[in-house]
C-alpha cells in the first residue's frame, strides 16, 4: 500500500517536487503501545508519554501527500525482549534513530524513481551528517535545519553558522514568506553564504532571521 501511495502521488502530483521529512507525536495514557515513552513531543512542546513517528510528504503546486511512514522505537523498547514479543515486534526490528528512519524512507522513494527538486527537513534530520552525506552522494539537493553551533566545513576549516552570520552584508538580506500563517504571511530576512562544492554540488549556509531581531 505504501509503494502504491507514493506512485499515486508520483503521478498525480508530478515531478519536480519537494520531498519533506518530519516528525510528530501521539499522545497516549499507559505503557502497552508499542514505542511509547516519556519523550520529547512537538504536539505538547515538552516531554510527555507519547509514540513519535517519522513522516515523508511529497508536495508541489498541485498537492501534497503523505507518501511514508516509521515508528520511532526508543532504545529501552529493543533492549526488553518481553516487551517486544508483547507488542508483535519482529526480531529483526531494532534501534534507528529518527534521521536513520529518515532516510530509510528517503532511499525508498528515490529508488522508485521520484525525482523531487529538493529534500527538507527540520534540525532533528539536519544536524545528521550521515543523512547529508547520503543525499550528496546522490547529488540530491536538499535544505536541512541545523543549529547556530553546529560545526561545518567552510574550504579546510570547521566554522560554526553563528559566527558566520556576523560577516553578512546588511545589503545581502531580502524579506520573504514563509509561507501563510494564522496571522498573515510568515515574513523573515533571509541571507545565504557559500560554504564549498563537494561533488559537483554548492554547500550553502541559508540564514533566516526573524523580523523582531532587528534594532
Amino acid at each position: 500500500m505504501r509503494d502504491d501511495v507514493l506512485e499515486y502521488a508520483r503521478k498525480a502530483l508530478g515531478e519536480g517536487g519537494t520531498l519533506a521529512v518530519d516528525e510528530t507525536g501521539f499522545l497516549k495514557k499507559g505503557e502497552k503501545s508499542v514505542g511509547v515513552a516519556r519523550q520529547y513531543t512537538g504536539t505538547a512542546g515538552k516531554v510527555e508519554n507519547a509514540q513519535v513517528g517519522v513522516f515523508l510528504s511529497y508536495v508541489t503546486p498541485l498537492g501534497h501527500a503523505l507518501v511514508d511512514r516509521e515508528l520511532y522505537l526508543p532504545e529501552p523498547w529493543t533492549q526488553d525482549s518481553a516487551r517486544r514479543h508483547a507488542g508483535g515486534l519482529p526480531d529483526e526490528v531494532g534501534f534507528e534513530s529518527k534521521p536513520a528512519l529518515a532516510q530509510g524512507m528517503l532511499q525508498r522513494a528515490l529508488g522508485a524513481g521520484l525525482k523531487p527538486a529538493w529534500v527538507v527537513g527540520d534540525e532533528v534530520h539536519g544536524r545528521d551528517s550521515t543523512l547529508r552525506r547520503f543525499l550528496e552522494d546522490l547529488h540530491q539537493p536538499y535544505v536541512l535545519a541545523v543549529a547556530a553551533n553546529t560545526h561545518v566545513w567552510r574550504g579546510f576549516s570547521q566554522v560554526k553558522p553563528g559566527d558566520m552570520v556576523q560577516e553578512v552584508p546588511p545589503e545581502a538580506w531580502g524579506r520573504l514568506s514563509a509561507g501563510a500563517g494564522t496571522k498573515g504571511p510568515r515574513l523573515y530576512d533571509w541571507a545565504r553564504m557559500r560554504l564549498n562544492r563537494h561533488l559537483g554540488l554548492s554547500r550553502w549556509l541559508l540564514f533566516r532571521r526573524g523580523l523582531k531581531l532587528q534594532l
